[in-house]
């Protein structure tokens, strides 16, 4: 797992919330493996962390305000858990740097802190996660 900003602390409750939800993607994995569209990884994820007592929020949109403009549903972040944490799920054969940049910019844009870039098409769900810190 990597961080784009290795400096700031987490605080623990959001740390701990943040393994919850790495617990949770190794479950889903584990029952259904690679090869599936996204959807299903995130339907079968934002169930799991409701059985684990998250409260998750699915396909959220948010506006960016840029001087005067308002574009309302620019970015459309795939879980938001506890109103803290950032999960982009992916189920692509590799992850680009472009991936990366958009929940950069999703943390960045919307002033969470921790956010989770989570890939189900591998065979090990640990060389598919990666931990951004805002």
């Amino acid at each position: 797992m990597s961080n784009f900003n290795n400096h700031i602390e987490i605080p623990d409750e959001i740390n701990t919330i943040g393994k919850r939800i790495v617990n949770c993607a190794y479950k889903v994995h584990s029952k259904l493996g690679p090869g599936l569209l996204e959807v299903v990884y995130e339907k079968c994820l934002y169930h799991e962390l409701k059985k684990n007592g998250l409260s998750i929020n699915q396909q959220v949109n948010i506006p960016i305000i840029y001087d005067d403009l308002i574009i309302k549903d620019a970015l459309r972040i795939d879980l938001l858990v506890e109103n803290c944490i950032i999960i982009e799920l992916k189920a692509v054969e590799t992850v680009l740097p472009v991936h990366e940049a958009q929940i950069i910019s999703y943390l960045k844009l919307t002033e969470n802190r921790l956010g989770y870039l989570i890939n189900f098409n591998v065979l090990l769900i640990k060389n598919g996660i990666k931990r951004f810190i805002n």
